[in-house]
């Protein structure tokens, strides 16, 4: 195609299709090395863009550093500085290069002759599983305790021999279910058969040459390999699998759930390394705890990592909903941990791993972000999906493996930081939101706080030191993520240009986009002409997006379907690229909110980590709003505020579990000064600028002005003391005004949705079980949405409410109770009366934007 004769003025609705598959059909078959296609592409026709492209275009991050603070032995192993320049490979793409045998008989056959080198033999995999996990003295005193139970209910006597065969029976019952009879046959054959298919609904599957070379250099320690990846996608079991083959890499066993148990299908799942576990664990069919499962589940696992097998393990437990990393269980992740202090293994290497998709398989979540149960797997279901893939094309696939980090030096340095007293959410907001309310009885559980020991024996310390592994785990797996073209086109649709927009006008904000994005030391999908990619994107988002040719310039004009179900799809793959800028966004909200201003919160913040520890934590008004905002992105909203020294703060969206709020919220203080959407002023400017609104509040609500240093100042030296007291203000510039819009309303549907949320608990009446209360609410923000209410219609996604009745509870504004099959909600004593959820309303709503 001769490139300098594209026009968008003259494209039609098919050529949309045709261009951008012809574009990323180059960068697949030419070349492997998709970050030597980036660095040389070809000029839009846009004088602007053209200079944009040729002078900022860079070199992409190297993602997926373990933690600097956590594991610096780690960190300095398994890397060197050629490792990043070995660049990205196309798993999919072979030809006879990638085989001993050259002619025209191995170009036919290649596919075949690679799969038949690949090393994968039956003496790689565990051996006589069931057996061991039978003999293990764990499993045999559960046997015994069960089977006791069993003869005399209520009583621990001697078993009889027929109690102890019907339960030893069960066990390897169990265990058929559980255990995993690995096949190199099968493992050949779907590695054949995986070619063929993704290259049939897959442009490309893009992995990194020097993350691989890690791992390779990791299954030389003859430890036994953790692999995590974030879980969006049915196709997460089958692409790690098959890279791992690609590369002579032992296939991992793959934890799976027992949705997945079907017929035909889980033999095929156990053939290939997949075990079934129960989803949930704690409880077994009688009401009571199923020690015996329990029992084997953990001897199970204990088992494969002794045999140095590798694991693959889904932290989220289940694929996300909204696009976004969810919240960590970490019920088998406490398994390896207890298996790495019972010595069954030396050590063992964690590998966090980040996938992303230009479109996922499943097409969208749709159905149950609307509020439709899930349907369960079946065989048919499964064959209709595959027929469905073979007639699609789902564009782009990119993997990246995080750098191996020792799980032993992780908890060898955790038992070297203090142990931290817990707060919780309740504790650190309620007296921001009812100042009035006496201080003691918001401190009654202040007393409690985790032990002064680093034994893993002690339960709050085990809990505690697992809940921050997991979190490490996912924050390091979503930065690994790459952000696809999807991600940054509904983006932009949905938050910059939701009225529509250009075709041009898109392809430069896009590409201005992928430079932010880039800067920020995330990495990017894709490659090519940002004109040909965007029309990739706009194809793939296919009923999502309207596209209309205008008389103006006889140019596309591209609109964003704002109705239900298509904003909430737009939204999940949105969702893929927030991550990137939610420290700046919530930095803006903390500044523009009528609660509290930036220079407040930084400034309180600062002051908060030099008080004696023992005073009040929350009588910051800018820590209380920063801690929300971030209680309100964080899916997981699962906060360990570890006293008022260290801050330690849990975010794995925003921040690694080690850093401190002040010093998040300092690093991206840091960026907006950097970018130059926050200007650092002498005090005396203020005469001679006429300040905006946002700035007279600032002004009114700082008890003195931000001082800032200057890099070139001793402290010994009398400089400093010459220098004017400066303060921050906000450029008025249109270019920074139109970015600090952008991030306001990337948090916007989370804010509505809460506040909406907050309204419709004003007039709650309970007790009510907690799945008819989150049915009600969705269908109170469905209708708002129906009714052209809401300001964004995707805040009434499931998964929204999901997380606004679990903040709720986590505040105090609801008293659970227990129930066998559900959890029974009504309000708490402290919210019954109405003026203390009118209270609430307002601190709510004092986050919004107006």
């Amino acid at each position: 195609m001769d490139e300098t004769a594209l026009s968008l003025g003259t494209i039609d609705v098919s050529y949309l299709s045709a261009s951008a598959e012809c574009s990323i059909s180059r960068c697949k078959h030419s070349s492997e090395e998709l970050g030597e296609c980036n660095s040389r592409p070809t000029l839009f026709r846009s004088a602007t863009l053209k200079w944009k492209e040729t002078l900022l275009s860079r070199k992409r991050p190297f993602v997926g550093r373990c933690c600097y603070v956590c594991t610096p032995q780690s960190r300095d192993n398994l890397f060197n500085a050629s490792i990043p320049s070995l660049g990205l490979r196309n798993v999919i793409y072979i030809n006879e290069t990638h085989t001993r045998y050259r002619g025209w008989l191995a170009r036919r056959l290649c596919y075949v002759l690679f799969v038949q080198e690949r090393d994968v033999h039956k003496g790689m995999f565990a051996k006589n599983l069931t057996e061991n996990v039978l003999n293990n003295s764990r499993v045999q005193k559960a046997i015994l305790d069960e089977a006791s139970e069993t003869s005399a209910p209520g009583s621990f006597v001697q078993a009889d021999p027929k109690a102890i065969n019907k339960v030893k029976k069960k066990a390897r019952k169990i265990l058929q279910e559980m255990v995993a009879t690995v096949s190199p046959t099968l493992i050949r054959l779907t590695g054949w058969i995986l070619l063929k298919l993704f290259n049939s609904f897959f442009w490309n599957i893009q992995i990194h040459r020097g993350q691989i070379e890690m791992v390779k250099a990791a299954t030389e320690m003859n430890l036994p390999l953790i692999f995590l990846p974030v879980h969006k996608s049915h196709i997460d079991y089958l692409l790690l699998t098959f890279i791992l083959f690609c590369h002579n890499i032992k296939a991992p066993y793959i934890a799976s759930g027992n949705n997945l148990n079907i017929p035909i299908f889980s033999t095929l799942i156990r053939k290939l390394g997949g075990f079934f576990i129960r989803r949930k664990l704690d409880q077994g069919r009688d009401g009571r705890k199923d020690f015996l499962y329990r029992a084997l589940l953990y001897v199970h696992v204990e088992e494969l990592l002794r045999q140095q097998q590798f694991l693959e393990i889904f932290l989220e437990g289940t694929r996300s909903r909204s696009g976004k990393t969810s919240g960590a269980r970490v019920g088998l992740l406490s398994v390896v941990v207890d298996a790495l202090f019972s010595n069954a293994t030396p050590d063992v290497l964690i590998i966090p791993v980040g996938i992303s998709y230009d479109r996922i398989i499943e097409g969208h979540y749709s159905g149950e972000q609307l509020g439709k149960p899930k349907k369960n797997e079946s065989l048919w279901g499964i064959a209709r999906g595959v027929f469905r893939m073979l007639r699609k094309n789902y564009g782009c696939v990119r993997v990246d493996f995080a750098q191996p980090f020792s799980l032993k030096e992780y908890v060898n340095s955790q038992s070297q930081k203090p142990v931290p007293a817990p707060l919780s959410l309740e504790q650190a907001l309620l007296p921001a939101i009812l100042p009035s309310r006496p201080s003691d009885t918001v401190d009654e559980g202040t007393e409690a706080s985790l032990p002064n020991t680093r034994d893993i024996t002690c339960e709050p310390y085990r809990r505690e030191l697992i809940a921050n592994l997991a979190e490490h785990i996912l924050f390091t797996a979503n930065k690994s993520c790459a952000v696809m073209s999807t991600h940054i086109v509904a983006c932009l649709l949905l938050y910059r240009h939701r009225q529509g927009t250009d075709l041009s006008r898109l392809v430069e904000d896009f590409f201005s986009m992928k430079e932010e994005v880039l800067a920020r030391d995330f990495d990017l999908g894709f490659s090519g002409n940002s004109d040909d990619v965007v029309m990739h994107a706009v194809h793939l988002l296919g009923n999502c997006v309207n596209i209309t040719n205008t008389s103006r310039n006889n140019e596309f004009f591209i609109t964003p379907s704002t109705g239900i179900p298509a904003v909430f799809e737009l939204n999940f793959y949105s969702n893929g690229v927030v991550h990137v800028f939610i420290k700046e966004a919530i930095i803006e909200y903390c500044k523009t909110g009528s609660l509290c201003s930036l220079e407040v919160s930084i400034t309180r913040l600062a002051d908060l980590l030099e008080v004696d520890k023992d005073e009040a934590l929350t009588e910051s008004d800018g820590y209380c709003t920063t801690k929300l905002m971030y209680e309100v992105v964080d899916n997981s909203s699962n906060w360990a505020v570890c006293g008022k020294s260290s801050g330690v703060i849990s975010m794995p969206v925003a921040a690694r579990p080690c850093q401190v709020i002040y010093q998040v919220c300092h690093e991206s203080v840091e960026r907006l000064i950097q970018y130059g959407i926050l200007l650092v002023a002498e005090q005396d400017d203020q005469e001679d600028v006429s300040p905006s609104l946002t700035e007279q509040q600032w002004d009114k609500k700082l008890p003195e002005p931000l001082s800032w240093r200057s890099d070139e100042e001793d402290e010994d030296s009398d400089f400093g003391e010459e220098q004017r007291d400066c303060y921050l203000k906000v450029s008025q510039s249109q270019e920074h005004q139109q970015y600090i819009t952008f991030l306001q309303r990337l948090l916007g549907p989370l804010l509505e949705a809460y506040s909406s949320a907050v309204i419709f608990v004003h007039n709650f009446s309970g007790p009510v079980s907690e799945s008819e209360f989150v049915q009600k609410l969705h269908r109170h923000l469905i209708s708002r949405t129906e009714k052209n209410v809401a300001v964004y219609a995707e805040s009434a996604t499931y998964s929204h409410v999901k997380n606004a009745v679990k903040v709720f509870k986590e505040i105090g504004v609801f008293s659970q109770t227990e129930q066998r099959t559900d959890t029974i909600l009504e309000l708490s004593t402290t919210f019954l009366p109405q003026r203390n959820r009118q209270k609430l309303l307002e601190f709510i709503m004092s986050f919004m934007v107006l």
